[in-house]
């Protein structure tokens, strides 16, 4: 409350007073500051804040009577809230760089099941909320929606895993495993936002299984049993090791091309779907009018029946010439495997009038109907609650409304089809299937090598919908558990693999509609305010009576069966083309056709040249076009690998983003953090190198007539890390030069500058075999060394610690390593003599005990003042 005393006669000045007043107390800032003011002075020093930040408009540029609108996004006020340099100046905000999108939760804990422990006593105290938060009528709305939309897929899915696999696994097995799946995974899991759901990789795979065991002669379920066994069991083992904190590594570049490519297969599908209809219900595009009572269809005996008809003939008992054929129906021709024959007739039976056409209607007023009444929400009709339950209930308000219509209109169109009897598709299987079977033994242990594929083909699956699901954009609050998501999933797939069902993981789109159903806006109450994002509501139930219903479906097949397969494709096309709202690479594609003085105030846009963001959008775009190309070819087996090669294509965007660009167009992978010192470093290591070079006390190791060059020893022993100061706790942990690549460069620089052969007498085949050597051997070996090193070498004084580094490596490690190296090298080149080998040790190491010692002070303690100002510099 403003109180405001003075004398009679200025009312109109008293009144602008408060009124100014008002207007400054709607600031956030100057609120604060009025409530923690402590005398008069620090309400002038808010109203001078305010007043440098405030735009003033002319009386003579505004009509007052015009009403402005408010924005659709109210900027930040962070900025303001950080003090002033000394010189008057505020902090540069926007020079800094963005935080990194992964938090605590991917952190590794170095111990067993570290992960998987943290996860559960971030979860647990939230877990009774989950429950309370989901008693909302929204939660009514989006599991209505999403049953619907989970339904069809899941009994398509099974439907083609039947034709597949001959019936081993078919649609009743589909929702079974769909509903214990996801009914496990909604009460148990990390993060029940997430959907289940199936996936075309696993369908390819089960397909090449398939066709495996029937060549090979072996059983496909039992088979297929321990696949998903060794499966589940790599998965608990990637849970154990804190594995899944590698998805750190995926950023928005990778999300986005994963969640575009899923978007627009649905909307693909869809359409595709439609188009298919044609085949079932044909038209007729060659009828005379005139001649329409003369048209005629009719079932015919089969001139040339095939062996299928012969042996279906046999097996029902039935003689060819006994059957009435032109008294038969459509069904009993189709079934009989007759021959349709007539101008009326179309490939798969007689034309059906109007239902294609039916169909297209159904199916594109669904995606209308749908997303006109999602936008419910900010029309100017009805009061804000009704708008409001209008638009969480879109979707479900528009198939209740397309089956009436349907019905009420007569035309047959397709419906859905739910299995009516909770049994086995096939009667020679149970719901227990035996490991091994009539299988060899040794098939239970072949079982882990396409184990592996499987596993990488969930991890990436799961995950990466997981990082799309927990984006920091979505404000989730109670966190996440990708470890104790990935148990779940692992878990589940054994119980699955077991029972003989199709295995489930996180379904991209229909989560992401999940979410996009469950948020949270405030409501908007000014004439023309938007409402803002709050959140999501985080809870368990909608998962949960999705899965439930699924399971139960097997009886209320009478209802379902009014559904028309036209309207869920409209829903799939929706959930498509709504998922791609908010994808970054979306918005960046328009701008290829937006002239600069028309294109939106992105953040990005700021900060980074146009060109520069064109260059990035360009490689989004060729990766998801090969993305589509895998996924949609007999290659589609190989998606996950290719969508994981991605997290490689986006580290080598380092080369041509600065780390700055990347921070607006994208996340900032973890090793980035050290870009900036690793690029200054560049300049350090070459110091190095050419130091190198030009030692006269270099040697070389003649075997045979190829020389082994020592220089690559010398940089491996000597610069261990550049990039930390000798103070790090960890001076070992960061080698700068891969070993194979640093033998590769050290026999080059041999062959070419010391032997001066040319590029026409260059030796390639020593240089792979030093190569070998130094991925398969100096690697490895230096590896386990510097962690040695990292535990022996601990504080002290720079003099102190080059000694002892230094005594370590040519008293204990050197003798060892070199012979070793000398005996690996000799025999790759056919030498197996051990006196050779121990003839040489003792002259190569004098010429090493020589060198190395005072090239590694050089380095440690030349170089150390470069070192340190990179350091403080970053």
């Amino acid at each position: 409350m403003f109180i405001l005393l003075g004398p009679d006669g200025k009312a109109q000045q008293y009144h602008e007073i408060g009124r100014s007043m008002a207007t400054i107390m709607t600031d956030e800032i100057f609120h604060d500051v009025a409530y923690k003011a402590k005398d008069r002075s620090d309400l002038l020093a808010g109203i001078d804040e305010f007043l440098d930040q405030v735009t003033v408009l002319p009386p003579g540029e505004w009509d007052p009577s015009i009403r402005i609108e408010p924005p659709k996004s109210v900027p930040s006020q962070e900025k303001r809230k950080i003090p002033g340099m000394p010189n008057g100046t505020t902090c540069p905000v926007e020079e800094e760089f963005h935080a990194e999108h992964h938090g605590p939760e991917l952190q590794r804990t170095g111990r067993l099941f570290g992960g998987l422990i943290l996860d559960i006593k971030r979860k647990a105290p939230f877990y009774l909320s989950d429950y309370k938060d989901g008693l909302s009528l929204q939660c009514v709305a989006s599991f209505l929606f999403l049953y619907c939309a989970c339904m069809s897929p899941v009994i398509t899915f099974g439907g083609l895993l039947g034709e597949a696999t001959e019936g081993r696994i078919s649609a009743i097995e589909s929702l079974l495993g769909a509903s214990m799946t996801g009914v496990a995974y909604s009460l148990f899991a990390g993060q029940p936002l997430t959907i289940l759901g199936s996936t075309g990789p696993v369908l390819v795979f089960e397909k090449i299984l398939f066709k495996f065991c029937k060549d090979y002669d072996l059983s496909y379920l039992s088979l297929r049993t321990c696949i998903g066994l060794w499966t589940a069991f790599l998965c608990l083992v990637l849970v154990a090791t804190d594995a899944s904190s590698l998805v750190c590594y995926i950023t928005r570049f990778t999300e986005e091309a994963f969640a575009s490519l899923i978007c627009i297969i649905f909307i693909y599908e869809a359409l595709e779907k439609l188009i298919h209809l044609g085949e079932h219900y044909p038209i007729n595009t060659h009828s005379d009018l005139d001649k329409l009572t003369l048209a005629y269809c009719r079932c015919a005996e089969p001139d040339n029946p095939s062996n299928t008809t012969l042996e279906l003939w046999s097996q029902k008992n039935i003689t060819a010439s006994a059957v009435p054929w032109a008294n038969l129906t459509v069904k009993e021709c189709i079934d009989l495997q007759g021959h349709f024959v007539g101008t009326a007739c179309g490939h798969h039976g007689p034309y059906t009038p109007d239902v294609l056409f039916w169909s297209a209607i159904l199916f594109f007023a669904t995606v209308f109907m749908s997303a006109f009444l999602k936008e419910c929400k900010t029309s100017r009709y009805f009061p804000t609650r009704v708008r409001s339950m209008i638009s969480d209930f879109a979707v479900f308000i528009t198939i209740v409304f397309m089956v009436m219509l349907d019905f009420l209109i007569g035309i047959p169109s397709q419906k859905l089809q739910v299995p009516s009897n909770f049994k086995p598709t096939r009667d020679d299987r149970g719901w227990l299937i035996n490991p091994i079977g009539r299988n060899p033994w040794w098939t239970v242990l072949a079982a882990s090598i396409p184990a592996l594929l499987c596993t990488i083909l969930i991890f990436m699956d799961q995950q990466i919908t997981a990082v799309i699901i927990n984006r920091k954009e979505h404000k989730l609050l109670k966190g996440c558990g990708y470890h104790l998501d990935l148990l779940m999933v692992g878990v589940m797939l054994a119980v699955c693999s077991i029972m003989g069902l199709p295995w489930f993981v996180a379904a991209t789109v229909l989560s992401i509609s999940h979410v996009n159903s469950l948020k949270l806006e405030s409501e908007s109450s000014a004439p023309g305010e938007q409402p803002r994002f709050l959140g999501i509501r985080e809870q368990r139930l909608t998962g949960l009576v999705i899965f439930l219903l699924m399971g139960l479906s097997v009886f209320m097949t009478g209802a379902l069966q009014f559904i028309p397969m036209p309207v869920l494709y409209g829903v799939f096309l929706y959930m498509g083309a709504s998922s791609l709202r908010g994808i970054q690479f979306f918005d960046r594609l328009k701008l290829f056709g937006m002239p600069a003085k028309h294109q939106p105030d992105f953040i990005y846009l700021r900060h980074v040249p146009l060109r520069k963001v064109h260059l990035f959008t360009i490689t989004q775009l060729t990766c998801l076009a090969l993305l589509w190309i895998i996924k949609t070819s007999k290659a589609a087996i190989v998606f996950p690998m290719m969508v994981l090669a991605l997290v490689f294509i986006r580290k080598l965007l380092d080369l041509c983003f600065t780390k700055r660009e990347l921070s607006y167009l994208d996340d900032i992978m973890p090793e980035s953090k050290k870009k900036q010192l690793h690029d200054a470093s560049k300049n350090v290591d070459i110091e190095v190198l050419h130091l190198f070079t030009h030692v006269p006390a270099v040697r070389w190791h003649r075997a045979a007539d190829d020389r082994i060059p020592m220089i690559f020893l010398l940089l491996s022993f000597s610069t261990p890390s550049f990039s930390l100061p000798l103070t790090s706790p960890s001076l070992f942990s960061l080698p700068l030069y891969r070993p194979g690549k640093l033998v590769g460069v050290g026999d080059v620089i041999s062959q070419q500058v010391l032997e001066r052969r040319g590029l026409t007498n260059h030796n390639v085949t020593r240089m792979a075999k030093m190569m070998r050597i130094g991925f398969f051997f100096v690697g490895t070996v230096l590896g386990g060394w510097y962690k040695v090193l990292d535990k022996l070498v601990t504080g002290g004084t720079k003099n102190k610690t080059v000694f002892v580094l230094v005594m370590y490596q040519q008293v204990g490690f050197a003798p060892c390593f070199l012979g070793a190296f000398l005996g690996i090298s000799r025999t790759l080149n056919g030498l197996t003599n051990i006196a050779n080998v121990q003839h040489d040790l003792t002259p190569q190491l004098s010429i090493k005990r020589t060198l190395w010692p005072p090239v590694q002070i050089a380095n440690f303690f030349s170089s150390h003042c470069t070192i340190d100002w990179l350091w403080s510099r970053l």
